[in-house]
């Protein structure tokens, strides 16, 4: 169905292809993921499928992509879309309608289906993602992962005979994740539908591949095999392969299920062992420890987040300086003045209660996740944080001050929020720009934004335009500028949407650094793993309402939406992450 003969693509400027020599065949009917590290082409690969390399992108696409039978040079993505439906990183991008109803109806419309086959297939479709509820709803008002949902279902209804999708699952919840994934997996075996996915949460998708294509680091020729195989050299892989590298488990589990079949033994060695603070986040999931398995090795990227972990940290003239271990996670001061103080909050948006009754206090040095469902209102508690929401009741106080009512100039030294879209911050033309005027929006000494993005993004040049960073670039730049005012309280929207393993680690590791300096952090996040290994505390929320709020080990245990896999795996014991098995054995 769809078949690349010796492609290399060279974009516009690029001293090298960024992918080189490209041969792979995904047969019909097949679910292949495409995984490694960031910036090694998958994107790349799959735009090219759609046809959007070259044809948008620009630059120079050597070789051949054809899919069912049609060439992707020769022909433009508009005369791809009967056979090929396309999702990319941000949902947003995608929409040409307003509400949710039509979305879904107009790639239909642009195919000239029936009307009475289009209402059929928008019924279906709404079904099958759980957006019934939404169908009236303005795109704008929905929460990131309902929009991810939306993008999806628009290129359900065509039918088309080949789905390419790029981090599908990045803004949903756990339980929406697995109903999307579910419904690809029926398209695949019901219909015989071709998928080809790129995705860095290996945790959600791996058990649903037939074929999983490693591209190890940039422009190697990409390694085809089944999930089994590649996991077992693989240099990034989730927890319950970390898990069982460690254990030495052979064959290597891929779902929950297998490895809790497998860990009795296991369990019995941890019993009456207590967990300990976890070692940097980057040994979890790309460097070899005793007992398991060594792959290949790791990207530049990956080894740059394991051992000697660069830390961001603060130091006198709001310069920062490396450390070479990451500050083990220490708990917060129960009994000082909390950084955020949120009472008896209610916040009503358009016809929508999106939050009631929130009651939350956030102290120096503590990391909070919220979690919840898609729509739980996490995004709202955010942005009544950060003052861009006034409440509707109650009352939210940071550092003594009531957000809504203070000056931006001021609240930027309380508070800093790096939303959901990195970009919607960054509207400057170069790196330099951005830092600068974030040295003068936080009336910081000049240079003191470009310090920040030196530490957090090494080799970036001064004249790089922000669109042209990755999503984990993106990110490091909009969490300088937010940084540039040394804000008490850090608020994060998803932070992980768009990271590999490697990236996720750095991010770790200045996060942790920023709370052991006694910055308070609240992130709303879907990444269970990476509550596990940061939050002292979760706060589940759910129809706006704080449904659970404890120490994160006592709160995800307690949870089969959002424990970590090695929770699950090791239940009843309260493990979280492969990092506090690995030292508990030791």
């Amino acid at each position: 169905m769809i078949r690349f003969e010796s492609v290399s693509v060279t974009y516009d400027g690029a001293a090298e292809p960024t992918v080189r020599d490209v041969d792979l065949e995904v047969p019909e009917g097949e679910l292949v993921l495409l995984v490694g590290p960031s910036g090694v082409g998958k994107s790349t690969i799959l735009g090219a499928v759609s046809g959007l390399v070259p044809h948008f992108t620009g630059g120079t696409l050597r070789g051949r992509v054809t899919v069912a039978g049609r060439d992707t040079r020769t022909h433009q993505p508009r005369e791809l879309a009967d056979v090929v439906g396309t999702v990319g990183q941000d949902p947003l991008s995608h929409f040409v309608t307003d509400t949710v109803e039509d979305e879904l109806a107009y790639g239909m419309e642009s195919l000239g289906l029936a009307p009475d086959v289009m209402r059929r297939r928008v019924e279906e479709t709404l079904d099958l993602l759980g957006l019934a509820d939404l169908r009236d709803r303005p795109i704008a008002t929905l929460s990131g992962g309902q929009q991810q949902r939306v993008a999806i279902g628009s290129v359900l209804t065509p039918h088309p005979r080949v789905l390419v999708l790029d981090e599908p699952t990045s803004a949903l919840d756990p339980a929406a994740a697995e109903e999307v994934l579910a419904v690809l997996q029926r398209l695949v075996h019901d219909l015989g539908t071709t998928v080809l996915m790129a995705e860095h949460r290996l945790e959600r998708v791996i058990q649903y591949a037939d074929q999983v294509a490693l591209l190890p680091t940039p422009s190697a020729a990409p390694v085809l095999g089944t999930p089994a195989e590649i996991m077992a050299v693989s240099p990034v892989y989730p927890p319950v392969v970390g898990l069982g590298r460690l254990a030495d488990w052979s064959p290597l589990p891929l779902t929950v299920r297998d490895a809790r079949r497998r860990a009795g033994a296991l369990r019995e060695r941890l019993t009456g062992r207590e967990a300990v603070e976890d070692e940097p986040f980057a040994r979890s999931v790309a460097e070899p420890g005793p007992g398991r398995i060594a792959g290949p090795p790791p990207s530049p990227a990956a080894l740059s987040a394991t051992g000697d972990t660069a830390v961001a940290t603060t130091a006198p003239a709001s310069r920062w300086r490396l450390r070479k271990k990451t500050p083990a996670a220490t708990a917060p001061d129960a009994t000082g003045a909390p950084t955020a103080d949120v009472r008896s909050l209610a916040v009503r948006r358009d016809r929508v209660q999106a939050l009631r009754h929130i009651d939350l206090a956030v102290r120096p040095g503590e990391t909070v996740a919220l979690m919840g469902r898609n729509g739980a209102g996490k995004s709202t508690l955010l942005a009544a944080l950060v003052g861009l929401i006034a409440p509707g009741a109650g009352s939210v106080r940071v550092g003594g001050a009531v957000p809504h009512r203070t000056p931006p100039r001021d609240l930027v030294r309380l508070v800093g929020l790096v939303p959901q879209e990195p970009r919607d911050l960054l509207y400057a033309d170069t790196v330099a720009a951005e830092c600068a005027a974030a040295d003068r929006d936080a009336g910081a000494a000049a240079g003191t934004c470009r310090a920040l993005v030196r530490e957090l993004l090494p080799g970036i040049s001064d004249g790089t335009h922000p669109r042209d960073l990755s999503e984990g670039q993106r990110l490091a730049l909009a969490l300088a500028v937010v940084l540039t005012a040394r804000p008490p309280l850090l608020l994060l929207d998803e932070p992980t949407r768009g990271l590999d393993y490697a990236a996720k680690a750095r991010l770790v590791a200045v996060l942790r650094g920023l709370a052991a300096d006694g910055h308070a952090i609240v992130l709303a996040t879907h990444d269970v793993e990476l509550a596990a290994e940061l939050a002292h505390r979760v706060v589940l929320l759910a129809d706006g309402e704080v449904i659970a709020d404890g120490p994160t080990a006592d709160v995800v245990v307690a949870s089969p939406s959002f424990a970590p896999q090695v929770t699950k795996i090791l239940a009843p014991l309260k493990w979280l992450t492969v990092a506090q098995v690995r030292k508990a054995l030791s």
